[in-house]
C-alpha cells in the first residue's frame, strides 16, 4: 500500500522555495479524499514526517494545515519546532481554548500561520503569537489585504499571499507588503508516493489498552513496540528527530525513556488514529518480527557479549528495504541507532552481522552457511533450531487473531 501527499511551494521576494505546504491524498490523482480533517493530518504526519520527513520537504520548512481538535491536544508538540509550520485551519473557532493551545505552542519554539485568513475583531487576541497570515487573493483581493497589513506593523508578522496565478498579481502583492508567495504562477503542487508502512490493528489496540493505564508499563510497551516493525521505525525516526536525543539509540526501551509517559501517549495515539483503518501487515512484517525474536534469543542464550536489544534491531530492520522499497542506507542514515548496528545491516560486520548471516541462511536451509557462522559464534545448532522454534511460536502467539 502507498501513501500519497501532494506539496506546493512557497517562495520568498527572491522566488526562493523556503518551505512546502504538504496535503495529504488519496491517491495518484491529486484530490483530497473525503475524510475528516483530524484524520487527514494524522495520516499525514504518520506517513510523512514520522516516515520520511526529509523526503517530504527536503529539509525546508514543512507548512501542516491542524485542525481544533489537533490543535488543543497539542498534537504538533509531538515534531521539533525547527521545520513545522502550524497552520491553523480557516474553519477553527478563536476560543478561549484555542488561544491557550497556541500560546503553549508558540512558546515551545513553534511558528504559528493563520490560513486562508479573513479579518476578523476575534482573532486580534492572537496576533502576538502568530508568525504568518495567509491571504487567499481570491478571496481577500490585494488591495483589502493591504489595509489590514499596515494596521499590523506593530507585529513582527510576514504575510503570505496563496493563490497567485499572474506575474502581475506577484507584483502587486509584493508593492503592498507581502513576503511569501504561494500559486500556479509559481508551481502546481507536486505528488509524492512512498510505500507506506502501517501498524497492525491488533498492535494498536494492544497500545490503546497500555497508554490507558494511570501508569504506563514501559516494558509491555515495550514489547508491544519491539513486534510491529512500523511502529519501530517510526518511534525511532520520531525520538530521532527530538532536541532531547544526545547519543545514539540502542534499544526499544532506551527510546521509550527519552519520551516519557506523555509524549508517548501522544506518539501511540497520533500514529494509531492514522492508521487504525489500514490493511494487515505483509507476511514481511511476521518474518521481520520473528528475525528480530530469535536473533535475541540467541544473544540471550550465548557468551556474546552483544545486546539482546540490539540484536533485536538487527533483525527488526533486516527488511526495512523490502518493506520500505527505499534503498537500506538511506532509511538507516534517518534512524538513530548506533554505528555497529548499521555495519551489521549493511556488510555484515561483527558479532551482529555474523548473527544476521546465520538467521538468513538458516531461514533458507543453508545448512553448511548455518555451520560455518554458528562456529565463528559459538552457537551449537541444536540452540539455532530450538529457539527458531521458539521464535516461531512467539510471532503466532503475538499475531493470534488477525
Amino acid at each position: 500500500m502507498y501513501s500519497y501527499v501532494a506539496r506546493q511551494p512557497i517562495l520568498d521576494i527572491e522566488k526562493k522555495t523556503i518551505g512546502y505546504e504538504l496535503l495529504f491524498r488519496d491517491g495518484p490523482k491529486n484530490t483530497f479524499p473525503d475524510v475528516d480533517p483530524e484524520l487527514a493530518t494524522n495520516r499525514l504526519l504518520s506517513d510523512h514526517f514520522l516516515t520520511s520527513q526529509c523526503s517530504a520537504t527536503g529539509n525546508k520548512l514543512g507548512f501542516v494545515n491542524f485542525p481544533y481538535q489537533s490543535l488543543i491536544n497539542q498534537v504538533p508538540s509531538l515534531f521539533p519546532p525547527e521545520n513545522l509550520i502550524i497552520e491553523i485551519l480557516e474553519d477553527c473557532q478563536p476560543t478561549d481554548d484555542l488561544l491557550h493551545a497556541i500560546g503553549l505552542l508558540s512558546k515551545k519554539g513553534y511558528k504559528i500561520a493563520l490560513d486562508d485568513f479573513i479579518p476578523d475583531p476575534s482573532w486580534t487576541r492572537f496576533l502576538p503569537y502568530v508568525d504568518i497570515i495567509k491571504f487567499d487573493i481570491r478571496q481577500v483581493p490585494i488591495k483589502k489585504a493591504a489595509i489590514f497589513i499596515k494596521r499590523c506593523a506593530r507585529f513582527e508578522i510576514q504575510f503570505l499571499a496563496e493563490k497567485v496565478e499572474t506575474y502581475e498579481e506577484f507584483k502587486q502583492a509584493k508593492e503592498v507588503g507581502f513576503e511569501l508567495f504561494q500559486g500556479y504562477f509559481f508551481s502546481k503542487p507536486e505528488m509524492l508516493q512512498q510505500r507506506s508502512l502501517e501498524p497492525s490493528q491488533l498492535t494498536v489496540l494492544q497500545l490503546y489498552k497500555e497508554i490507558s493505564q494511570k501508569n504506563i508499563d514501559f516494558e509491555a510497551v515495550e514489547k508491544i513496540v519491539g513486534a510491529d516493525v512500523s511502529l519501530s521505525y517510526k518511534l525511532l525516526r520520531y525520538v530521532n528527530s527530538s532536541t532531547i536525543i544526545r547519543n545514539p539509540i540502542t534499544s526499544f526501551k532506551q527510546a521509550l525513556v527519552y519520551l516519557g509517559e506523555t509524549r508517548l501517549r501522544q506518539f501511540i495515539s497520533l500514529v494509531a488514529i492514522a492508521h487504525a483503518n489500514q490493511a494487515k501487515p505483509h507476511s514481511l512484517f511476521s518474518l521481520s518480527i520473528q528475525r528480530a525474536k530469535i536473533c535475541e534469543m540467541l544473544i540471550e542464550s550465548s557468551q556474546s557479549k552483544a545486546e539482546p536489544g540490539q540484536a533485536f534491531l538487527v533483525g527488526i530492520f533486516s527488511l526495512l528495504e523490502s518493506l520500505l522499497d527505499q534503498p537500506l542506507h538511506s532509511i538507516l542514515e534517518r534512524l538513530p541507532i548506533s554505528q555497529e548496528i548499521k555495519a551489521a545491516l549493511t556488510v555484515y560486520e561483527g558479532e551482529l552481522g555474523t548473527l544476521l548471516l546465520l538467521v538468513q541462511a538458516y531461514e533458507q536451509a543453508d545448512w553448511d552457511t548455518v555451520s560455518k557462522h554458528a562456529k565463528q559464534l559459538n552457537i551449537s545448532e541444536a540452540l539455532i533450531a530450538e529457539k527458531y522454534s521458539e521464535s516461531a511460536q512467539w510471532v503466532d502467539d503475538f499475531t493470534v487473531g488477525e
